[in-house]
């Protein structure tokens, strides 16, 4: 590669941070992180009736749980005014735009007519300097400046997801490079601000394809080199329509707050239209190592929230138990539990993890630990008779003085089944019930030891 690596991230701050936002920028990272370059964050807020300090900061708080740091940045567009000024008059004076004194209900009209005729509604460059020869601007508009398109040949580039793509100028009229207020386009800003930060992949979602022929023909207006292009294909979801609020959370910081883990997340995303091999599950060190435009797929990906969720499972089962509970504490806390008083947080995470797909499932998992706990009638109509509530008083005796170590927990539970000729679910689920509301939990003398005696003894005496 003979130049340096610089990508970039660049929202628009008009809502949150989406998942589709998120791989896009992923990816731009990743490759900045592989070819030891410089990732950008700049902040697209032209449009500034949407854009909104909240959405900024929804942006760069998805970007940092992401963990997705940027070298440079953030940049903001509103703040870069003076800079498309200058690049606009450099355009001016060679002659590739000009300004055009249109009214907007001028230029209604002028479509609605092209429509009436069949013709596909497009600016006529009536304020082209030949055209506009002998005119005298009205002095009730404001001009808006105008790129002098090419009229002929084609715009062509070798796009590193897409492969060749060729568009023919005759498809393309004159675009608005500045508004009347000065404010320059989406195209004009993006071509300006990747040249100033000398950006040499354009990474980026293919719903900006169309985007791309003006883009270089700005480019070569100004003699300016072009950066390599990748469009990466849209993320749809499971009915293979484009993914919205409809098909459940597209958030990022919203999958936070439903109890995913960045890692799981980025793992998603990374192989959400991008594949090495077989891997499903990797590290963010391993993507970024084995991370390239090459596999990138040219077909849309598919939002599976099931696959998701087996992925983020997948982490919770490593996940350390010190952290593991650092992550679910505010999450107990947020349903009006504390753990101070309760069992060993770390021990009571490590017995759930496995069982659950989300931190919010392991925190409403492991509440029993951190509350009273009251069964259901029907709960215990169907599993306490008669015969476990005799067992179940049998055991708690035998605890008042037993040592309180899982092994020894386990020989209390058969010492009683033996005694009393039973198998041991016929205890173990009654005493299930009693100790979390629940006939299902993970191992029973495990279950005992995190509670502690106290508690055990407590929830025993309720109902033996």
């Amino acid at each position: 590669m003979n130049r340096s690596v610089r990508t970039r991230f660049a929202p628009s701050p008009t809502g949150y941070l989406h998942v589709g936002g998120a791989r896009t920028a992923l990816y731009s990272w990743a490759y900045a992180r592989k070819h030891g370059g410089t990732f950008i964050l700049r902040i697209e807020d032209t449009d500034i009736e949407r854009s909104t300090q909240a959405s900024i900061d929804a942006i760069v708080n998805g970007m940092g749980w992401l963990g997705l740091d940027w070298d440079e940045g953030p940049f903001y567009q509103m703040q870069r005014l003076a800079r498309y000024a200058e690049v606009a008059q450099q355009l001016v004076r060679s002659g590739h735009a000009y300004w055009c004194y249109a009214s907007k209900e001028e230029l209604d009209a002028m479509r609605e007519a092209q429509r009436a005729r069949g013709e596909k509604p497009r600016y006529d460059g009536r304020w082209r300097p030949e055209n506009a020869q002998g005119k005298t601007p009205p002095a009730d508009v404001k001009p808006i400046l105008r790129f002098r398109n090419p009229d002929d040949g084609v715009v062509a580039w070798d796009d590193l997801v897409k492969g060749r793509i060729e568009i023919a100028n005759a498809e393309l009229d004159d675009l608005v490079l500045l508004r009347a207020d000065g404010v320059p386009t989406y195209n004009f800003g993006v071509v300006v601000d990747d040249l100033d930060m000398g950006i040499s992949h354009c990474i980026r979602g293919d719903d900006h394809v169309n985007n791309t022929p003006r883009q270089i023909n700005i480019y070569r207006a100004l003699g300016a080199s072009l950066p390599d292009f990748a469009h990466v294909p849209m993320i749809l979801g499971a009915d293979g329509e484009r993914l919205s609020k409809r098909h459940g959370a597209v958030s990022v910081m919203q999958y936070a707050e439903d109890g995913y883990l960045p890692e799981a997340l980025l793992n998603y995303l990374a192989r959400l239209g991008w594949s090495h091999g077989n891997d499903e599950v990797f590290s963010l060190e391993q993507f970024v190592d084995w991370f390239d435009l090459d596999h990138i797929s040219r077909s849309p990906a598919q939002f599976n929230n099931e696959k998701l969720a087996w992925l983020n499972q997948q982490y919770l089962k490593v996940r350390d138990d010190r952290l593991l509970a650092e992550e679910v504490a505010p999450r107990l806390s947020s349903r009006g539990l504390g753990t101070a008083a309760g069992p060993s947080l770390e021990k009571v995470v490590a017995l759930y993890k496995d069982r659950v797909a989300t931190l919010n499932e392991l925190a409403d998992a492991i509440k029993p630990f951190y509350v009273e706990v009251y069964p259901g009638a029907e709960l215990l109509t169907q599993h306490l008779t008669d015969a476990a509530r005799v067992a179940l008083g049998e055991l708690r005796s035998r605890l008042e003085t037993t040592v309180w170590e899982k092994a020894q927990l386990n020989q209390a539970l058969k010492d009683v089944v033996a005694a009393r000729g039973l198998k041991l679910p016929q205890l173990a689920i009654p005493l299930r019930v009693v100790l979390t509301g629940q006939p299902q939990t993970p191992s029973i003398d495990a279950v005992l030891e995190a509670f502690g005696r106290d508690v055990v003894l407590a929830r025993l005496s309720r109902h033996a």
